[in-house]
This record gives C-alpha cells, sequence and structure tokens, in this order.
C-alpha cells in the first residue's frame, strides 16, 4: 500500500519538480533496480584499483583483532555493576556480535573471563532474520531482567524483546515477559512488573517518533496500559527515562517539540506529570543521588542559553522528589571562554565532566561540598589524564569509579580508570596498528570569512617537505564535537602512503559550547561553509596540501557536498556519506522533520536562505566538479538514502562522473557488519588513489 501511495503522489508531482523523486520509494522495486545498477556501474571499478584486494584485507584484520578493548557496553544505565561489566563484541568469528559479561574483579585486574548472554549469530540462524544488537536497558539493583532491541540490518527501528539474565534466554510474551514489535521507540524500567513504553508503532509525530508514553503494567495487553502524555503531532517525539534505583528510582519524559527544545516532565509517585524548572532550550542528562548529599536525587543538565543569571554552556541542577514540588536550578559548574562540556556523568559520589579546552581534554571531578546559606557548594578537581588526548566517558558505579576512553590521533585508545579523584591508570590498552610516532600533529587556526578563528588539526609524516595529498574531515552541525581519535584503517593506510591528513573544527559543533553550535544556526549556516573553505584555502596557502578530498557522513555529509558544488575550484575530490542533500524535501523525508530547528522549515521563508546552499539545487552543468563518490545504506531510516540516490541520478543526467555504492544492510551507520567496514574502507582508499593522482 506505501508503495502504491508514493507511486500515486510522483504521478501526481509534475516531472520538471523533481525529475528523480521517484527515487524516494525506499524499496520500491524501481529504485532498487537503480540501485543495483549503480552498484554493478561503479563497484567494479573501484575494486580493479591496484591495492584494493590488499586494503581490504587489512582492514578486516585491524578491525577484528582480539587484542582490541572490551570496553563497558551493552547495557544501560553503565555498563558496570558492583559485580559485572557488560560488553558486546565482534570479531571473525562472531561476525553480528555476542553480548556478553564478565565478573567485575577480573575485569578490573585486566583479565576478564566472559560469558555469553547473547549469540547474534545464532540468534540469525534460528530466526532467519539479520538481526543487529541495539543495547540492553537493565533493572538495577539485580540486573537479572533486560530489555534487549534487535534492529533488523541495523535500522533505527527495534523490536524490544525481556532477556532473563539468569537464564539467559528471552522471555516470552506467553510467559509475561515483556514484548514490543518493531518500532522506533523507547521502554524504561519502572520496577519489575511495570514499564514506560513511547512506540511509534502507534501513534506518531511527523518526524517518524512516539507521540504517546504509556505505562505498561506485565501480564497485560499494551491496548490497556494507561496513557500518561501525549505530544502534538508535529512535535519531534517523546522518550521515557529512568534513574537510580529503589525509593531512590525517578523517571522522566522528555517531549521534544524540536530538536532544540521540548518540556521536561518529571512522573512522580500518583502517576501525575511536574514540569521542570529548566529553560525549554536546556540539554537535560541524568538524574543522581550522590551518596545521599544534597537532599536526595538532583537532575542535572546543560544550558544553551542563559537562564537566571546562569551563563550558557553551564552544568546546572535541581532538587527532584518523588512527591512535592522541585528544586528551583542552582548553577554546578560554567566552562572558560576557550571550553566547552562534552560530556558529564554521575557515580555514587561525584560529578565527573569530560571538558574541552582548545579541543583538547581535560576530565574534571565535583564532589558535594558543605551546605551555606546560599545553597550548596562543590569541590572542584582535576583528574590527571595523559596531555593532548581525546576523552570519552565510558562508565561510572557507585563507589566512585570512573572508565574513560583516551586516545589521540597516532596514539591508540586506552582504557582508563580512577577512583575517588586520583590519577588515572590504564587497564587496557588497544594495539598500535601503525607506527603513530612516524607522524607530526600540529593544531592551527584558520580565519573564516567573518574573521573568526577556526581550529583544525593537521597529522602528515615527520619531515614531510611541501603540500601533500589531503584527505579533510568535518562535520560541522548539531552541537557535536570533532576531537582527536586513532586513525581508522582508511586513514592509517592513507598516512603511511605519505599522505596528509586534516580536521576541521568548523562552527555548528560544540569545540566551544553551545555559542560555536549557534553561530551556524537556520540564516547562518554559511558561516559553517565559509569555516570550511578557510581551512582548506589555508592548508592550500601554507603550502601543506597539493589536492584535497573533503569526507563527511550524514550533516557532514550535506557539508561534503555544499563543499564540491560551491566551490569545485577548491576541492579536487569529495566523499559524501549517508548525506542530506536535497534540502527542499528533507523534511518530508524520515526523521528529517526533527532537524528544522537544525536547518530551518523550506515551506516558509527559510528556503530563502537554504536553497542558497541546498546541494541538490545548486547542481550546475557547466560547472566543472570533481569526480564524487556518493556512499549510502538502503536501511537507513534516519537520513533517506534517496538523498544520496537523486544527487547521484541529477549528477548523471548533467554529465558529470560520479562513483556510487548502496549498501543493502546497515542502518545509519552504513554498515553491518567489519566486514562490510572493511569494504567499504577499501572502496575509499581505491577512490582516492584514482582521483588524487
Amino acid at each position: 500500500m506505501r508503495t502504491l501511495a508514493i507511486a500515486a503522489l510522483m504521478l501526481a508531482t509534475p516531472a520538471t519538480a523533481d525529475p528523480h523523486q521517484w527515487l524516494e520509494d525506499v524499496t520500491g522495486e524501481k529504485s532498487l533496480q537503480w540501485v543495483r545498477e549503480q552498484n554493478a556501474k561503479y563497484l567494479p571499478e573501484l575494486e580493479a584499483t591496484p591495492g584494493f584486494a590488499d586494503w581490504r584485507a587489512k582492514a578486516e584484520t585491524i578491525l577484528q583483532d582480539p587484542r582490541r578493548i572490551a570496553y563497558p557496553t551493552g547495557a544501560s544505565p553503565s555498563g558496570v555493576t558492583a559485580t559485572q561489566v557488560f560488553n558486546f563484541w565482534r570479531d571473525e568469528n562472531s561476525v553480528r556480535g555476542i553480548w556478553r559479561v564478565s565478573p567485575r574483579a577480573a575485569f578490573d585486574a585486566g583479565k576478564p573471563q566472559w560469558t555469553t548472554l547473547l549469540d547474534m549469530d545464532a540468534l540469525e540462524a534460528a530466526e532467519g532474520k539479520n538481526f543487529q544488537f541495539g543495547g540492553a536497558t537493565c533493572l538495577p539493583p539485580a540486573y537479572t531482567r533486560c530489555l534487549v532491541g534487535l534492529s533488523v540490518g541495523g535500522k533505527d527501528s527495534q523490536e524490544v524483546r525481556e532477556f532473563d539474565m539468569v537464564a539467559r534466554r528471552f522471555v516470552p510474551a506467553g510467559e509475561g515477559g515483556f514484548v514490543s514489535p518493531d518500532a522506533k521507540q523507547t521502554l524504561a524500567w519502572l520496577d519489575e512488573k511495570r514499564l514506560l513504553v513511547a512506540t511509534a508503532a502507534g501513534p506518531a509525530t511527523t518526524s517518524g517518533y512516539a507521540r504517546e508514553v504509556r505505562l505498561w503494567q506485565r501480564g497485560t495487553a499494551f491496548s490497556s496500559a494507561k496513557l500518561l502524555l501525549t505530544a502534538a503531532e508535529t512535535d519531534m517525539g517523546v522518550w521515557p527515562a529512568a534513574f537510580g534505583e529503589a525509593e531512590g528510582r525517578r523517571t522522566v519524559i522528555d517531549q521534544r517539540t524540536s530538536f532544540w527544545t521540548g518540556k521536561l516532565r518529571h512522573l512522580m509517585a500518583d502517576y501525575s506529570l511536574a514540569d521542570s524548572p529548566l529553560p525549554d532550550d536546556a540539554d537535560f542528562q541524568f538524574i543522581a543521588n550522590l551518596g545521599g548529599q544534597f537532599g536526595g536525587p538532583r537532575a542535572y543538565a546543560l544550558l544553551r542559553t542563559a537562564f537566571n543569571g546562569i551563563p550558557a554552556g553551564s552544568l546546572v541542577s535541581y532538587a527532584v522528589p518523588n512527591v512535592g514540588s522541585l528544586g528551583a536550578v542552582e548553577q554546578v559548574f560554567t566552562p572558560g571562554q576557550t571550553q566547552a562540556i562534552a560530556g558529564v556523568d554521575a557515580s555514587g559520589q561525584a560529578i565527573y565532566i569530560s571538558l574541552l579546552d582548545n579541543v583538547a581534554a581535560k576530565l574534571i571531578r565535583m564532589s558535594p561540598g558543605p551546605e551555606s546559606r546560599n545553597g550548596f557548594t562543590w569541590q572542584l578537581g582535576e583528574v590527571a589524564i595523559p596531555a593532548n588526548s581525546a576523552l570519552g566517558l565510558i562508565a561510572t558505579d557507585d563507589a566512585d569509579t570512573v572508565y574513560a576512553n583516551v586516545q589521540g590521533f597516532t596514539e591508540p585508545s586506552r582504557l582508563m580508570r580512577a577512583t575517588g579523584g586520583a590519577e588515572a591508570t590504564t587497564l587496557a590498552s588497544a594495539p598500535a596498528f601503525f607506527d603513530g610516532a612516524k607522524f607530526d600533529v600540529s593544531q592551527r587556526f584558520a580565519s573564516s570569512k567573518d574573521g573568526t578563528k577556526v581550529p583544525f588539526f593537521v597529522v602528515r609524516p615527520k619531515g614531510a617537505k611541501g603540500p601533500l595529498k589531503t584527505l579533510y574531515w568535518s562535520y560541522g552541525g548539531f552541537e557535536i564535537p570533532l576531537t582527536p581519535a586513532y586513525a581508522q584503517p582508511e586513514v592509517q593506510f592513507w598516512l603511511e602512503a605519505g599522505n596528509q591528513y586534516v580536521v576541521g573544527n568548523i562552527r555548528g559543533g560544540g569545540e566551544y559550547g553551545p555559542r560555536w553550535h549557534q553561530a551556524a544556526l537556520l540564516e547562518k549556516r554559511q558561516n559553517s561553509y565559509d569555516d570550511l573553505h578557510a581551512v582548506a584555502e589555508d592548508v592550500k596557502r601554507l603550502g601543506l596540501a597539493s589536492k584535497i578530498a573533503v569526507h563527511g557522513r550524514s550533516n557532514g555529509g550535506l557539508m561534503a557536498s555544499v563543499a564540491y558544488t560551491q566551490r569545485p575550484d577548491l576541492y579536487d575530490a569529495a566523499l559524501v556519506g549517508v548525506p542530506l542533500a536535497d534540502m527542499k524535501r528533507y523534511h518530508l523525508l524520515l526523521a528529517g522533520a526533527s532537524w528544522m530547528g537544525e536547518y530551518g522549515n523550506p515551506d516558509t521563508s527559510d528556503w530563502d536562505f537554504i536553497k542558497a546552499y541546498s546541494p541538490y539545487q545548486n547542481i550546475r552543468k557547466d560547472a566543472k566538479y570533481p569526480r564524487v563518490f556518493f556512499y549510502t545504506s538502503t536501511k537507513d531510516d534516519r537520513v533517506h538514502p534517496a538523498h544520496a540516490r537523486k544527487m547521484a541520478a541529477e549528477m548523471q543526467a548533467q554529465g558529470h562522473p560520479i562513483y556510487y555504492y548502496e549498501n543493502i544492510d546497515g542502518g545509519h551507520a552504513g554498515v553491518a557488519n567489519l566486514k562490510e567496514s572493511a569494504y567499504r574502507y577499501a572502496l575509499m582508499l581505491a577512490y582516492l588513489a584514482r582521483e588524487l593522482k
């Protein structure tokens, strides 16, 4: 029925309006035939590139290396309990992966003893579906029951099943187990017998997310579940979440009216909903009870704009009782002018902040201090970590232990562990897959069109003279910072061949907090692209780069498309991954409506500024573009594959040469397993070898 509806829509649409709109039918036979033809046309050409087979084999070896770090992952809220550590693992023997658990003591001693909980390859063999593990939400403190997400092909949409950790099996609905059919959905444990459920299998918003939150009692039909909240159809959606345990457990419902605004509501003991005292654009993080300090659980959030005299970018908190009134918003920590909060987590005793300072990481620990007449105070300390690193908070526990991942462009990841604010020690190190000592890493600043100083990193062989072929990675959106990350296989092989790698920290990201992001919102989007061009011009002006290949994914795919359509003279190649591109119709495709807070609404006067950069509408027949490589995934249910399809089709229609690859599986990541990742890395290197001769 859906295919027929889309076909009817296309018949009613004048061909001159959008001749490639039929490619929006994701799984229609005509669309898939076009995809198969593109893959058959371009993949053999790339696969025939000298070195392709070697790159693919080496990438598989790296990605499947058993010496990789087994991080505490695969089970929220933390992946770590007082006695256990969870992990999700893939290797050559477990292509789709295994969900497993180790005693905590063995893990902390560096000798984990893994027991398999769920084998995804065995599940596929048993049920005949290409299930990908979508994570597990477990009920503390016992962690004997979890809600496991299963996604076909890596989509955002998931089926959710209850899993018995003791018996190590799914609990069928016929035995009283919670089972929720495939949809974009979020489930949260209220207690062992009750769930909060928001599922797009029921009423959905125009963005494709759930509109309702219901309270589901074990042993009852979901259709009878108590309705707690209904969002407007034009809202982005609703997401329930729960924190803490027993009497200290607190639940919230985040009703997003747009990507950047919404109403946070606390579910009280009598099922009433209390509005949070936060401003609508605050970024709620979690609820934590720090060792009984502060009179009980408190909510923590980041401010995107100044509020009650507290500066934007600050971490704030307020008291969350189970009955009665919520507390007032209080300031916890405010970053400096060159700083931004990249991540926050709570142990049982302290708040841990991953702080960026000119994009270099610091780890801050904040513990409760004595109460004063003006409220509560905080004691601030810095946990020592290696200098010039990037840091990601991994997990915490009630005993005030924090696990973090620390890495650099040429330094492989280290899983570090610190307790009570002591210096972090290395628990495990990933192997070095290339000799980082052979490369120099430097940070520079380019001047954008409006004079803004834009940081960027340059990685190049030591002693290299003159301009080098350059792979240029950037993103510039959704408040996401790009921090130094250990080179993935395609970057490793690229550097080892004597080339250069550049990362641009352009506006739209979160490198300097909300102000850096907001400087590229809506009508100011061109600032991000001006920054992008300024960095590219700088590396050429400084004699560092000869030819430049720009690369981005998702919003970064939009960026890479803008790069070559705006400045074909500046970029010699473009890797465009799972991109947005048709900004006239992006809000009508999959989750696109949820991003109007970032880009604007093209059905209004916003189109006046969007059309100036929208890649699909700015392809010109008389322009001399580089030969672009588009890659996407059929099962991406976040960014519609039609963006890449239509860009490729229009480029071809105007006579511009391209490459195209669409993976049938893989979701928004574009790949569903490590072998597919290795294959795509090899395709990228083949493309670079061909186009940056």
